[in-house]
């Protein structure tokens, strides 16, 4: 499989008592390459990029690098609202040698396609390391559309994006105007598969979390061409790919991970807040039907 392919995963942070759990990240990183990730993508919206300072933001990065040791790609959470501070995030992802960064569309200060198009220009121009855009209109408030991306897709150093519309027709649309190798993941986990199915190349996944190994190999049958063995993993893990946004991200795969034993404290930090109680039973069913607990 080529490199930033398959399944990826939005890799949680941990904590203990507020602080970060350095050795959980450690283990967490371990039991994603064992289960057979395809990449780990650290401080994303999962991450809790919103929440970590910028020492945190770069030691997590720094220490996901170190980790993963060259075994799967890395692809660095390194986006902003301020050009200035994603240009700062990517310059330190780049030294601590990621694989790639991935960069969010602005957010709050609600850009126009031109000032996007700038924004992801200038970061490209100043710093030379492969770039993943990130779409994501449901946390960003504003939608970069296709045409955008065509154009930003003639950036050398810009390789591919995320796209999280949950449309599959603005997915087409990206894949049917940008070049044969810009690389389109799905930021979706229930349009991974069917995104594979007309052209992506795979998914930033936060059902990874908990669940690598089926996710991995759905991924690597849809783009095997094998329908119905993606289909029938597709459905298999679909009520959790649900649940893990029953509360706001990343809340829920934060609680499974606890839950499995493979952190501490499944604790979120401030202003998102712990899992429901009702919410909890559901997480928990639908966990055990995949035999995860």
């Amino acid at each position: 499989m080529e490199k930033f392919h398959g399944a990826l995963v939005a890799l949680i942070t941990p904590f203990i008592d507020n602080e970060l759990d350095e050795q959980g990240l450690i283990d967490l990183i371990e039991f994603q390459i064992d289960q057979g990730t395809h990449g780990i993508v650290p401080c994303g919206t999962t991450g809790e990029s919103a929440t970590i300072s910028f020492a945190e933001h770069k030691r997590v990065i720094d220490l996901t690098v170190k980790t993963v040791n060259g075994r799967v790609p890395v692809v660095a959470g390194t986006g902003g609202n301020n050009t200035l501070e994603a240009i700062e995030l990517t310059e330190s992802a780049k030294e601590s040698g990621a694989d790639a960064v991935l960069s969010v569309v602005p957010y709050y200060n609600k850009p126009n396609q031109e000032g996007m198009y700038l924004h992801f220009k200038e970061i490209a121009e100043r710093v030379d390391i492969p770039m993943f855009l990130y779409n994501v209109p449901g946390r960003t408030v504003v939608n970069m559309m296709p045409d955008t991306v065509v154009r930003l897709a003639d950036i050398d150093n810009i390789i591919g994006i995320k796209e999280a519309t949950g449309s599959l027709e603005q997915c087409t649309d990206v894949i049917r105007k940008c070049p044969d190798d810009f690389i389109v993941l799905s930021g979706d986990d229930f349009t991974a598969m069917p995104t594979a199915l007309i052209g992506g190349k795979g998914v930033i996944s936060v059902i990874s979390n908990v669940y690598p190994k089926g996710m991995a190999e759905m991924m690597e049958a849809a783009l095997a061409g094998d329908l119905i063995k993606a289909n029938a993993l597709h459905y298999r893990m679909y009520d959790l790919m649900k649940l893990m946004f029953c509360n706001p991200n990343p809340v829920p795969a934060k609680k499974a991970a606890e839950l499995m034993g493979k952190i501490q404290s499944g604790l979120p930090r401030l202003p998102l807040a712990p899992i429901d109680t009702a919410s909890l039973e559901k997480l928990k069913a639908a966990m055990a039907a995949l035999s995860l607990i």
